[in-house]
């Protein structure tokens, strides 16, 4: 992910300034490792990467290139608690970037009542349909304007990563793996 700006990215798209004593993070593109954070780092910008409003379209960005990995499942998440809880705004199952998987603009329109607020997070997630069994998650923070609470939706589904389930390779099948993403809880935030 390039915009909104990732946490720490040295190549984000109108990145804030870093947080006191951090560093830029030159791994943004790898997998989640098992000793590492939920999206690598949860110390927010001192600004938002971007300002949305409720119930307008949104575009999330990525680097052209890289490795695809023939798609998969992605999920779009706020938290307003600090990255306890994160809601799922907008999903997409099995081509994540696209049936030829070089879509790497990905719009979508947030949903008219989620909460307004300063500095929520958001978080991108993705499981990869070929090769290893990884999970990638990229974190920022955007400035909410114009919605009201509390807002209700799914649960983030987090798979290929910890004690968490594993969703096997799609070899072809891209419903692999999706009703974890369909039984995942209802949770309200904000």
């Amino acid at each position: 992910m390039i915009s909104p700006c990732p946490r720490y990215s040295p190549r984000g798209i109108n990145c804030p300034k870093l947080p006191p004593g951090e560093q830029l993070d030159y791994s943004l593109s790898s997998p989640l490792a098992n000793n590492q954070e939920l999206c690598k780092h949860n110390k927010p910008w001192p600004t938002p990467a971007a300002t949305w409003t409720a119930g307008q379209q949104v575009s999330v960005k990525f680097a052209p290139g890289g490795a695809p990995h023939g798609g998969g499942h992605c999920q779009f998440s706020f938290s307003y608690d600090g990255g306890k809880k994160y809601v799922v705004v907008h999903e997409i199952m099995g081509h994540c970037f696209g049936a030829d998987n070089n879509q790497r603009d990905i719009s979508f329109t947030l949903p008219a009542g989620l909460p307004s607020a300063k500095q929520a997070d958001f978080m991108v997630t993705w499981v990869n349909a070929i090769g290893n069994r990884e999970f990638y998650c990229w974190s920022t923070n955007v400035a909410i304007n114009g919605g009201s609470t509390p807002f209700t939706g799914k649960e983030v589904t987090i798979a290929n990563w910890r004690t968490y389930p594993v969703i096997a390779e799609f070899q072809g099948n891209f419903n692999t793996g999706v009703e974890h993403y369909k039984n995942a809880k209802t949770i309200t935030v904000g």
